[in-house]
């Protein structure tokens, strides 16, 4: 792809009024696109000293600054980052109707920590089974995504990073990672074509001259206007749903779990007291040992989510944990892929994150509500096990509650808000409507445990008719799994 690129001689006339051609049909394109609600995602990739941001700054020429963002992701060193790796880029991702270049993207810096030897060659395969992940995720949820890499020789290259190095107010652009980069050429040569060849098959890689500046633009304009112009006529795209076999954990239906465990006081102020200290303790091992913990809950209305977490909460250093309560999308959300305000959630290397609602509203109530199509809802499934894989492959420990009750309990505990003045708070219409639909609740429950409850991420459901009990059982899922993640990354370490 690289070794045999060709390049052509045109004629600058010509050149010259296609480009302004394309300029003039991407300046009407804009206003189309945000009233067709069609998010763009451009990404240039390409050699050091390619010409990536002057290709950007032509392309944004001619667009209205409401309608576009343009984002460089640092690429660091490995060990320095916090976040998991698809995190920049999903970050990134516009809303509805605006367009995002990406300066460097998800190549780079698969490639760069490859060869730099900062990630194993498992670790590099399983990001780019990420990447593609990450690109169906991003098509199928109406995302338009051209992809670009611009090329240079390794002459041509030497010759601008020493151009660039010899003028006191640009030498500044030329790092040692492009020193490096120049002197690994084949290497680097090598490893992006077969990158290109492993993400390619989805959505295409465009390989441009970036020799011929002018060329370039125009070549990329035509690339993007004609994109933009597909979307347009087809209307956003809407994936299939499909499925990928998972290793998964065997759940009983809701209607086969006995609500009737409880707890004495005695044995429940012993165990609290306990759990509670070895769940302080581990929160600064896992610190050190810089393991990300993520607790998901989701449960019936007044099951008792709220203060479950207050009891994990309470031992916790609050310097290392949040809790993320989990409401009705705000219009930005809503503008973006649904797992967007999640990823922009996610915890530090070595900090607690609660989740008080979840994704998984997505296969209940946004599928119950009709706020998402049915195509939505049965794909998110596979999209959820691949978002939750991509999460323990980070290292991060994911445990997802249930908690449970019987319509009886439920019917108590509203009952007993609405009569309490201090309590009324706690209770809305949306609850009492919500409980009319329990039946169908109980089977989106029910698929939603069946489907997701995987080996690396469990779903496990807290019988919460007795909510002291409740309590106990979720605190000891927590500090087991906890002292066996502390466990594994000690051998992973003496490995």
């Amino acid at each position: 792809m690289l070794k045999d690129f060709e390049r052509k001689t045109e004629d600058k006339d010509v050149l010259k009024a296609e480009t302004k051609a394309l300029r003039e049909q991407l300046t009407a394109q804009q206003q189309l696109l945000m009233e067709a609600k069609l998010p763009v995602i451009v990404l240039i990739e390409g050699w050091a000293a390619a010409g990536k941001g002057s290709l950007i700054k032509e392309l944004i020429s001619e667009i209205d600054p409401r309608f576009y963002s343009v984002v460089s992701p640092v690429i660091g060193p490995e060990k320095e980052e916090r976040y998991p790796f698809l995190y920049p880029f999903f970050s990134a991702i516009p809303e509805n109707g605006k367009i995002t270049f990406l300066d460097s993207g998800w190549m780079e810096s698969a490639v760069r920590k490859f060869l730099r030897h900062e990630i194993t060659r498992k670790e590099y395969q399983r990001r780019i089974r990420q990447v593609n992940e990450f690109e169906r995720q991003l098509r199928d949820g109406g995302y338009l995504v051209l992809k670009i890499f611009l090329h240079i020789d390794k002459k041509e290259q030497f010759e601008r990073l020493r151009n660039l190095a010899e003028h006191p107010e640009t030498e500044w652009r030329v790092t040692d990672e492009d020193i490096w980069q120049h002197k690994e050429y084949k290497r680097f040569q090598d490893t992006y074509e077969a990158f290109m060849e492993d993400t390619g098959d989805l959505l295409p890689w465009h390989v441009l001259d970036g020799k011929n500046r002018k060329g370039a633009v125009r070549d990329a304009m035509a690339l993007l206007t004609g994109q933009i112009q597909e979307g347009l006529d087809a209307g956003r795209y809407v994936g299939e749903p499909f499925d990928e076999e998972f290793p998964m954990k065997e759940m009983p239906h809701l209607s086969e779990v006995d609500l009737s465990l409880t707890i004495e006081d005695d044995e429940y102020k012993k165990e609290l007291k306990k759990l509670q200290k070895r769940l302080s303790e581990l929160h600064n091992i896992i610190y050190r040992k810089k393991i990300p913990v993520i607790l998901c809950y989701e449960g019936w209305d007044a099951a008792g989510k709220g203060g479950n977490i207050r009891r994990v909460a309470y031992p916790l250093d609050p310097r290392g944990f949040d809790v993320r309560p989990i409401a009705s999308p705000l219009p930005h959300e809503l503008n973006r892929q649904y797992l967007w305000r999640f990823w922009t959630r996610l915890p530090r290397t070595g900090h607690i994150c609660i989740f008080d609602r979840t994704w998984y509203g997505r296969v209940m109530v946004e599928r119950l509500e009709g706020f998402c199509g049915e195509k939505d809802w049965q794909r998110a499934y596979n999209e959820i096990n691949e978002f939750e894989r991509q999460l323990t492959d980070w290292g991060a420990v994911v445990i997802k509650f249930w908690i449970h009750i019987d319509p009886e309990t439920q019917l108590a505990r509203f009952t007993d808000r609405q009569n309490t003045p201090e309590k009324q708070w706690k209770i809305t219409d949306e609850d009492w409507r919500n409980r009319e639909k329990w039946p169908q609740y109980e089977v989106a429950v029910d698929e939603m445990l069946q489907k997701t409850s995987t080996k690396n991420a469990p779903w496990y459901i807290i019988e919460s008719n007795d909510k002291k009990y409740a309590r106990i059982r979720t605190l000891k899922i927590i500090v087991k799994a906890l002292e066996e993640a502390c466990e594994n990354r000690f051998e992973e370490m003496m490995d």
